[in-house]
């Protein structure tokens, strides 16, 4: 069963916790991170696969109906909220349903139940092709106090470095604070490859390799040991 990944904003932490108790019950939710406010989710949404978001309406800055109204591309969305008044704004945006506090965890589940995604109503993922449909062609990352939009056609390998990871692009690298499991895990799996415990490398950027070594650009990288078999397993499948 693939798990949904979900995100909670909401400034009110007490709201927040009650969320985070109830999705922890379920095991096919996976809960994500947490934001405060609509900058912090806009962070999560762009450098993590979120399918579903419980949303509150009003926040400090921005409120969740606009915030919604700025994606392009946003995930299923459960409002949750004190106020009546903003039920049928929030329907009309193609919530999945409208929370008002407090949510018993009753409520909760009736609304989980109509969740619907880019897979299965039995939950069966996606095969390659559909999933390929779903997978977007660019992440963004935080750099310095900026986020960057890096497309994936362009990242040539990534390396770790200590607590960040250096993104070496076709015109430059971009440095950011993420985990390469994270990244192992979301890059589209037939676009990109683990080759060592510090190093993701794109298939298509490969100029070359031998038993130890991948060639790219004018970069040498190393074969870990661990990865030593599926790597030599995944490239010789590209031999004619």
């Amino acid at each position: 069963m693939k798990r949904v990944n979900c995100i909670i904003v909401d400034d009110e932490p007490l709201a927040a916790k009650v969320l985070e108790n109830y999705i922890q019950r379920l095991v096919h939710l996976n809960l994500v991170g947490k934001a405060e406010n609509a900058v912090e989710a806009f962070d999560l949404i762009n450098t993590q696969w979120i399918d579903l978001m419980f949303l509150d309406i009003k926040m400090p800055q921005i409120s969740g109906l606009d915030f919604i109204r700025s994606l392009s591309r946003p995930p299923a969305v459960i409002f949750t909220t004190a106020y009546r008044d903003f039920a049928l704004e929030g329907f009309e945006m193609a919530a999945v349903d409208y929370l008002l506090k407090p949510i018993s965890f009753e409520r909760f589940m009736k609304a989980i139940g109509k969740v619907e995604l880019p897979w299965s109503k039995d939950n069966v993922p996606l095969n390659d092709q559909e999933a390929q449909t779903f997978a977007r062609d660019y992440i963004f990352v935080r750099e310095d106090k900026r986020m960057k939009k890096v497309l994936l056609s362009d990242i040539l390998f990534i390396e770790s470095i200590k607590d960040y990871v250096k993104i070496i692009i076709k015109k430059g690298s971009v440095l950011t604070y993420l985990k390469m499991n994270y990244l192992e895990e979301n890059l589209a799996s037939h676009q990109f490859m683990r080759v060592h415990k510090s190093f993701i490398v794109s298939i298509e950027a490969i100029q070359g390799y031998s038993a130890t070594e991948i060639e790219i650009g004018n970069s040498i990288i190393p074969i870990g040991r661990y990865y030593k078999n599926q790597v030599h397993q995944r490239l010789s499948d590209l031999l004619l």
